[in-house]
């Protein structure tokens, strides 16, 4: 379906009503941190654990029906509809697209977590696996839950919300906006709450960045200190918090093809020599055969433990863990999905599939079956990682397996990078997409939205960040990031139910009739895929 050139031409302006509620929620909440932090700790942290507590089943089953529905989606007619019709051109290479989508979604999560989280499971695992703290059977639990919750299962959740968001905005020609994924639910009357729905999943995300910024922060603060002597604290973490958003910020405003295409590629080449090193240089045939093993129990237990909640143990492990991280993914989702989904223009849903969901899950899948089965081999040897991470912090479990490896004063500010880079890339993603909803006049030929909003989202989560993890402490604004996963979880359900209701009849949305054969099943252009992996390989 053609547009005209008032549709291109269209003036973007700020959407003042999606902008200042979400902005000023963020400012009051630095506030009132620093006026009394610990009551307003207190607080968020009762709601939350209401939440948890009372819907774990709920974000336990919500999780599992992304899974099902992705799957679903793979195989129904919906899979070789093309995104924006047949005549859809890519607006960039697939691979640069993967990368994106990595990086966008757990890469730098997955560098902090992949190390720090293996030692709290081994020494605290569920009740209700029998699992002596330290046993060889609490290893092989430790290892099913980073399977759990760092590989399939997020990345379905971000998948569903990419789907029907590129669905309906592409093939629907529906508003650029969260709520537009509401639509082949409730149908157009729905639209008039599209702000409100903007600014639920705005604030959560912007709180969720603002959090893991200050995490990244002190992540690389601690080793800088460790490799150039530099005392982590509130000026360093400053320096690094500006050094960041500076990066970032210039990397948005040059928009998704120039900054965010580069700084995801050079990431994937930067993961793929780390990855490398620790296969050559790690404990090899250990890390090889534990995955195996472990990867083998994490099928066999994936429905008992994607469900456990640990009521009937009295035991609170699911609801700190899998349920937490839930929540967690829930809150980021819906912005992330929108700029994810922007981005699939002239792909295929089954290519869509491929991209967020097979391929991250993938290299997830391997990275921890390296670096947790690494540091696990390093704990259950003699290395003391527990007790280090007692002492000094999560963060600083992840230089103390390096510093087993050879070679271990290049390998740690190499890594260093990766997480500078990791987090300039995520946060430059998300601080795009939520610039984006805050405009309106974005259509599929004008999809930037003004360089000073990106620049005003950037320096407000900047200095959010800084205030608090100096004066305030991290914790707050964490726990208010976690309680958006709650509200977008009703979200997600909706969006799981219209993903299936066009999986039945895509035709019946799409607004590109031409693409589908008498009996409404979804032509595959063959033609075009052809003509598209041409202009690749030009490109390469």
């Amino acid at each position: 379906m053609g547009h005209t050139m008032d549709e291109k031409t269209v003036k973007l302006t700020l959407r003042k009503g999606v902008f200042f509620p979400p902005w000023l929620l963020l400012v009051a909440m630095v506030i009132v941190s620093l006026a009394n932090g610990d009551a307003f700790l207190l607080g968020l942290n009762t709601v939350t654990s209401w939440i948890l507590n009372n819907f774990a089943w709920a974000f336990n089953l919500t999780t599992l029906a992304c899974v099902a529905t992705v799957v679903y989606v793979y195989f129904s007619p919906l899979g070789k509809v093309r995104i924006g019709g047949s005549k859809a051109r890519p607006i960039m290479n697939y691979m640069n697209l993967v990368w994106i989508t990595l990086c966008t979604t757990i890469a730098a999560g997955i560098l902090f977590w992949a190390c720090a989280e293996p030692m709290y499971h081994l020494y605290a695992p569920a009740v209700a696996e029998g699992a002596e703290a330290g046993s060889a059977e609490a290893a092989v639990f430790a290892m099913k839950t980073m399977f759990l919750e760092w590989t399939w299962s997020p990345y379905a959740i971000y998948t569903v919300a990419t789907l029907i968001f590129t669905f309906v905005f592409y093939n629907m020609n529906q508003p650029y906006s969260m709520g537009s994924a509401l639509v082949p639910v409730f149908g157009d009357k729905i639209k008039k709450y599209n702000g409100a729905v903007d600014v639920l999943c705005l604030f959560a995300l912007s709180a969720g960045v603002a959090a893991a910024l200050g995490t990244g922060a002190m992540n690389i603060a601690g080793g800088v200190e460790q490799v150039f002597g530099i005392k982590s604290g509130m000026v360093s973490w400053g320096v690094i918090i500006a050094v960041i958003a500076a990066a970032f910020i210039l990397s948005s405003i040059s928009g998704v093809m120039n900054g965010i295409r580069i700084l995801s590629s050079i990431n994937a080449k930067v993961y793929m020599v780390l990855l490398l090193f620790v296969f050559i240089l790690g404990p090899t045939a250990f890390m090889l055969n534990f995955t195996a093993e472990s990867w083998g129990a994490y099928i066999q237990d994936f429905f008992r433990m994607s469900l456990m909640t640990g009521d009937i143990f009295k035991d609170g492990w699911a609801k700190s863990w899998p349920n937490f991280y839930w929540c967690n993914w829930l809150a980021w989702t819906p912005i992330t999905a929108v700029f994810l989904g922007k981005i699939l223009k002239g792909y295929t849903i089954k290519d869509a599939i491929k991209c967020n969901f097979i391929i991250p899950a993938v290299f997830s899948t391997i990275w921890m079956g390296l670096f947790s089965t690494a540091t696990i081999y390093y704990e259950l040897n003699g290395a003391g990682l527990y007790d280090i991470m007692s002492e000094s912090g999560a963060e600083s479990v992840v230089y103390s397996v390096f510093e087993q490896l050879p070679l271990s004063m290049i390998v740690i500010p190499f890594y260093l990078f990766i997480v500078f880079i990791s987090f300039v890339t995520a946060t430059d993603s998300n601080t795009n997409a939520m610039a984006g909803l805050c405009t309106s006049g974005v259509t599929q030929d004008n999809q930037e939205s003004p360089a000073w909003l990106k620049a005003v989202w950037g320096i407000t989560m900047a200095l959010t960040t800084w205030i608090l993890i100096s004066f305030a402490g991290i914790d707050g604004i964490k726990a208010a990031s976690n309680l958006g996963g709650f509200p977008n979880m009703f979200l997600m359900i909706i969006m799981i139910a219209g993903l299936l209701k066009i999986g039945l009849n895509p035709q019946k949305y799409d607004v590109h009739k031409e693409d589908y054969d008498s009996a409404g099943r979804p032509i595959e252009s063959v033609r075009l895929s052809i003509e598209v992996l041409q202009e690749q390989k030009q490109e390469e």
